[in-house]
């Protein structure tokens, strides 16, 4: 496994155990110190960040099988968008801070992400 592959996988593990640890926060202590839609953007920003620790796990494993180009892009735009729409929710629920701008660019980054994935599979080697 070369050093970069490392070094996503490790964040993917990061980020999976701070999904739990939220995930289970918003389940079961939020709800008594937030109101009904802090807990769900809380809920909201863990889905996202759920998925999207998954597709970049399913982009480390392509890259192996299919030698999927562009895969760094595609993991770093996922990481910055998580970062951006799942973290400003987090911030959002937790802090009571309105982070405006940042949740939609980080869904922006999100989206990016998925048709740099798009480009990658298209540019991907034949046979």
């Amino acid at each position: 496994m070369q050093r970069d592959e490392r070094i996503i996988g490790c964040g993917v593990a990061l980020s999976g155990v701070l999904m739990v640890i939220l995930g289970a926060y918003a389940a079961h202590g939020l709800a008594e110190r937030a109101s009904a839609v802090m807990v769900s953007a809380m809920e909201t920003g863990v889905r996202y960040q759920a998925w999207h620790t998954l597709a970049v796990l399913g982009v480390l494993v392509a890259q192996r099988v299919f030698n999927l180009p562009g895969w760094r892009w595609v993991a770093g735009l996922w990481a910055l968008g998580v970062v951006g729409f799942s973290g400003s929710l987090y911030l959002m629920a937790l802090a009571g801070w309105n982070l405006g701008i940042v949740t939609p660019l980080g869904g922006l980054l999100l989206m990016a992400g998925w048709l740099a994935l798009a480009v990658s599979v298209i540019r991907a080697p034949r046979g």
